[in-house]
């Protein structure tokens, strides 16, 4: 099992979502100690923990049960498909750990920052077009 990659993406999602260990562990109905120990690697998550993280979280289960097998890639039906979800995670949790982003995201809920992530990924049409769709919804509300 990969204890360090898991023990990695752990910390950086809670961290991503600004909760606190103590929360994390009391979400999952363990101790703060238990849960330290899943992001030190010095244990490994059970399956049904990480169900339950990644309803914290609202990822796909599957991104975090990859983690837990270096090859695990290999065992879906459709790896390249959740290999691209798997980088947009780590490329997500890494924006968010950027120091160059910590400005602007620091007001920003979830969300937002999910959204600003996404946005900055594509290209300046598909901004436009976007925005566009936006203001439409913006106006029927």
């Amino acid at each position: 099992m990969n204890n360090n990659l898991i023990a990695k993406r752990l910390k950086e999602l809670r961290k991503s979502f600004e909760y606190t260990q103590e929360f994390v562990a009391s979400y999952l109905n363990i101790g703060r100690q238990a849960y330290s120990h899943y992001e030190t690697g010095r244990n490994t998550p059970t399956t049904d923990t990480l169900y339950k993280l990644s309803s914290l979280y609202h990822i796909p289960v599957n991104d975090l049960l990859k983690l837990l097998s270096p090859n695990s890639l290999e065992t879906y039906v459709s790896p390249e498909n959740n290999n691209i979800a798997s980088n947009m995670l780590s490329d997500f949790l890494d924006y968010l750990d950027n120091p160059d982003n910590e400005k602007k995201l620091k007001m920003l809920n979830r969300k937002e920052k999910e959204l600003l992530f996404c946005f900055e990924k594509i290209s300046t049409k598909d901004q436009d077009d976007i925005l566009e769709f936006i203001k439409i919804k913006a106006r029927k509300k």
